[in-house]
């Protein structure tokens, strides 16, 4: 549950915001079955055919042409998974990145090749927990890989559980909005956060960061 703060604070700023798999509705750990890769798809199906009917309640209200995909820890795997699609405008990894190696992976996890990387044609960025992240070392070495497209990451040293549970999402929710912003609104000030020496984001205290040289 704790994610829902973190997603609703993205979506308090203007944003659709769906969520592949099961909703919890109490605070136990979820037994039930993984949400898949194919899920995300789905959900951008729907969102583009809901912007196209009449009937819905979204009927035009949707900017088919700003779609970002995003994801924490697994999600973040799904949507390096689903990195190829034409219709993404932007991709945030959340305390994620691809295994080097795979021996490491929970079972059932997608589990693309560390080539999937050159296939990403928009900006990305990683936003990861720090060090003590157990997907620090696979987030930054995707990271490192990633030279065609504007790449940023962001690290906060909070481990792999980041600060989604905290009032607002924590700490996470400014560069996850400011980067949404950013790709998907063409908003300036927002840009401030990942460009310049020193950006905005390097400025707050407890982040670390790192941007490839196609961002400023």
């Amino acid at each position: 549950m704790g994610a829902f703060k973190f997603l609703n604070e993205i979506a308090s700023q203007g944003f659709l915001v769906i969520a592949s798999g099961y909703i919890p509705m109490e605070e136990k750990p979820y037994r039930g079955p993984q949400s898949t890769s194919a899920q995300q798809i789905e959900s951008i199906d729907w969102a583009i055919a809901q912007n196209a009917d009449k009937e819905s309640p979204y009927y035009g209200r949707i900017d088919v042409n700003a779609i970002a995909a995003a994801g924490m820890s697994c999600g973040g795997l799904q949507t390096l998974d689903n990195s190829a699609d034409p219709r993404l405008k932007t991709i945030m990894i959340c305390n994620s990145g691809l295994f080097s190696n795979p021996a490491g992976a929970v079972p059932g996890m997608p589990m693309p090749d560390k080539e999937k990387l050159q296939g990403i044609k928009v900006p990305i960025i990683y936003i990861l927990g720090g060090e003590t992240d157990i997907a620090y070392q696979n987030g930054m070495d995707d990271f490192h890989r990633i030279s065609k497209v504007p790449a940023f990451a962001a690290n906060f040293p909070v481990g792999h559980g980041g600060t989604y549970r905290e009032a607002h999402g924590g700490e996470f929710t400014v560069p996850a909005i400011a980067w949404l912003k950013w790709q998907l609104k063409g908003d300036k000030e927002a840009a401030k956060m990942f460009q310049g020496e020193p950006c905005g984001l390097s400025q707050r205290e407890g982040w670390t960061v790192e941007k490839n040289g196609l961002i400023d």
